[in-house]
């Protein structure tokens, strides 16, 4: 009889779910009778028993695991999805313990620092027989601040190439390392003395930070005893930022050779660069080709950043200027919906746009290859050995030359002199081949800086220029065309008030270059004729991310806040008064909002101006002050609308307020900031040392913000 019950009891069990038999333990009862009765004999049981155990354990876990992801959610942006496994490449990984160790760790925003770090490790593998270098990405070096330490502090020689962009940030792959060495490291004295190092910087005189991250990095080495081989290099991007990097070399080698090389080494032989190639494989056409899938994410879990975009179509598209504009400004919004993509009012979306046919079509005819060619380029050899191109394919495989050439190759900016030498090295005609390496040459170096830089002359320029270099697919997409970049814009719109779409406000790039070229920017032209969903199904998309920024609104909604923004400067105000608003719709007091914009003619291209007028009517802007730079005989700019409002804004400044700058980091934000300059000395009835100071404090303290580009 025992046997028998038990038999029936464990049939009852596997006919019940284990939440349903829970649910009956709790209440007493089942569908199918008293449960007491199972339970008396579930004591005799022990197997039984150890089964409603584990049952029990598991769903109290997931009934905590449940409370642990829900319980006092925030409603802005949710907790970040778990980084997918990376594989990190172990810079101590088959180093010769006979060797002395160089390692090279780069911080890039484009590729050019990368590049410039490889080129740097394979002429120094050339001339160091006795030493083993490393490059190694910034971010890939340490996987948290405590690990960055203690790598610092195992190594002896350390070679750093590092852009600058924007107002004086660090590259995306430098900023945690860069965040921790000048904010978040505690000082210690000394700690560094074991090491030598050397800094190579890349940036843009024309911008107000000039290499600031290379310099800050450079100081704050020294500061902890590292010893300087030589002077921070300060590579400018404005001019030709090769030469300033080859020039630095010179100066590094000889401190290198004291200390890599002993007295009786062979003489250092000369050193020429081999120009990389990938590995060409040409498909049958019929092959599969990785057309639309080559940005493709999985929704969900995704996390979304530069080297995972996310496949957005584009919902809506509109002209803001008026028909009687000459020039052509789009307002574009992406759908974000069910896509996992999460922003905050103030971040930027970086946009893999395509080039336009055009520029295809004049590429394809340049290197004499069909369009509907079907071809895979790779790193290594059949064997799986590796050449010497030390940079992956930019693309997956196989795809068309139509595709590669469309969402891979930059082909509109000028060349670099590293482009030159390939191209050089694929021209049929001697002249030309001669013509080209000496625009790469230190000879050529002027005429070089005027005939392609400051001509403003393409890559396809070039190309035809000396129609005999026709270099092969697996140079050019190694050695002479760059990856075409994502283009960065300022988001114009608020998740409080538009959760699901991201606005994009984009000046459209047309014009004639010094050359007589007529040129179009990359992704403006490709928003210019985006098809949007609103207006066909067959819509376009592009693969988009989010990158976070600083330039947020104070915690205080009270805070006073001024904004400065003329044309496209406005996108990122545009979101913080949707937010203002959704916030005063919530019930929560503002505090004052003044906002100065300007553009040409208020018949032209007054953006947004319906907007602006119904935020200034509902409370959420306080003022909307409007420079017109050519209605009147003569030009009126933001700064001049700024120093009518001399006495406020010192006010605003000297409340504890917030002034917020977004646009042309080469014009306008230099004024705007000597305005700010002229405006502390005259209403704070300071000399010029102590306005300056009045301002960098401003900065210092998080209530100067400036959004440049």
């Amino acid at each position: 009889m025992q046997a028998s019950s038990n038999s029936d009891v464990e049939k009852s069990l596997v006919e019940m779910s284990g939440l349903d038999f829970l649910i009956a333990l709790l209440t007493g009862k089942s569908g199918s009778g008293d449960v007491t009765t199972r339970g008396l004999a579930l004591r005799e049981n022990p197997q039984l028993i150890v089964l409603l155990t584990t049952l029990l354990a598991a769903f109290v876990g997931c009934l905590f695991v449940f409370w642990r992801r829900f319980a006092g959610q925030k409603p802005a942006r949710p907790s970040e999805a778990p980084r997918p496994l990376i594989l990190r490449d172990d810079p101590d990984v088959d180093l010769d313990p006979g060797k002395k160790k160089v390692t090279i760790l780069f911080g890039t925003q484009t590729g050019t620092a990368e590049g410039f770090a490889k080129a740097l490790a394979e002429e120094a593998k050339a001339r160091y027989d006795k030493a083993t270098f490393k490059v190694v990405d910034l971010d890939d070096y340490a996987a948290d601040d405590e690990e960055y330490e203690d790598k610092l502090k195992k190594e002896t020689l350390v070679i750093l190439t590092l852009a600058t962009y924007g107002d004086g940030e660090p590259t995306d792959n430098a900023a945690r390392f860069y965040k921790w060495f000048t904010e978040g490291k505690e000082e210690t004295d000394k700690w560094l003395e074991h090491l030598s190092y050397a800094v190579f910087g890349l940036g843009n005189r024309q911008y107000e930070h000039f290499n600031k991250v290379a310099k800050v990095v450079d100081e704050k080495l020294n500061e902890q005893g590292a010893k300087r081989l030589v002077p921070v290099g300060l590579g400018d991007d404005d001019q030709c930022i090769e030469d300033d990097f080859g020039a630095w070399k010179e100066l590094l080698w000889p401190e290198l050779d004291q200390l890599l090389r002993d007295e009786d080494d062979a003489p250092v032989a000369s050193y020429t660069a081999a120009v990389p190639e990938y590995r060409l494989v040409v498909h049958d056409s019929k092959a599969t080709v990785l057309e639309d899938r080559l940005f493709t994410v999985a929704n969900g879990n995704a996390l979304f950043d530069i080297h995972h975009p996310c496949r957005c179509n584009v919902a809506v598209q509109r002209e803001l200027h008026m028909p009687s504009s000459d020039r052509s400004c789009i307002h574009l919004e992406f759908d974000i919906g069910g896509t996992g993509l999460m922003y905050e009012t103030g971040d930027h979306v970086g946009v893999y746009a395509e080039n336009c046919i055009e520029t295809i079509e004049e590429a394809g005819v340049l290197l004499g290859q069909p369009l509907d060619l079907v071809f895979s380029i790779h790193a290594d050899n059949e064997d799986g050995t590796a050449l010497g191109c030390s940079v992956p394919p930019p693309f997956p495989g196989p795809c068309t030359l139509r595709t590669a050439l469309a969402c891979y190759a930059d082909l509109l900016n000028p060349p670099r002199k590293a482009a030159l030498v390939a191209l050089a090295a694929h021209a049929s005609d001697p002249n030309e081949a001669d013509r080209l390496r000496f625009l790469s040459s230190p000879a050529g170096k002027d005429e070089y800086s005027q005939w392609v830089v400051g001509n403003q002359r393409s890559l396809l320029e070039v190309m035809a220029e000396f129609p005999s270099a026709r270099p092969p697919l697996g140079v050019f997409f190694a050695a002479v065309a760059p990856r075409l970049q994502p283009r960065y814009y300022s988001i114009s719109s608020s998740p409080r008030f538009a959760s699901s779409r991201i606005h994009v406000t984009c000046a459209v790039v047309y014009g004639p270059s010094p050359t007589g070229r007529i040129h179009m920017g990359v992704c403006s032209t490709w928003m210019k004729r985006a098809a949007p969903l609103e207006k066909s199904h067959d819509c376009s998309w592009a693969p988009i991310f989010v990158r976070q920024s600083n330039f947020k609104l104070p915690m205080n909604s009270l805070t006073p806040i001024v904004m400065i923004g003329p044309g496209t400067g406005l996108a990122p105000f545009r979101g913080f008064l949707q937010e203002r608003l959704a916030l005063k719709e919530e019930g929560v007091e503002l505090g004052t909002a003044v906002l100065f914009f300007g553009c040409r003619n208020r018949k032209m291209d007054f953006i947004y101006e319906e907007e602006l007028k119904n935020f200034v009517d509902q409370g959420v802007l306080t003022e909307l002050v409007v420079a017109f730079s050519c209605e009147g005989p003569q030009k009126d700019y933001v700064q001049h609308k700024m120093m009518e409002k001399a006495a406020y804004l010192w006010d605003v400044i000297s409340e504890n307020g917030y002034i917020y700058v977004c646009g042309d980091a080469k014009g306008m934000a230099r004024d705007v900031h000597r305005t700010l300059h002229t405006i502390a000395q005259e209403q704070g009835q300071l000399d010029s040392t102590q306005a300056e100071a009045a301002v960098k404090k401003l900065q210092t303290e998080g209530r100067y913000l400036r959004d440049v580009w």
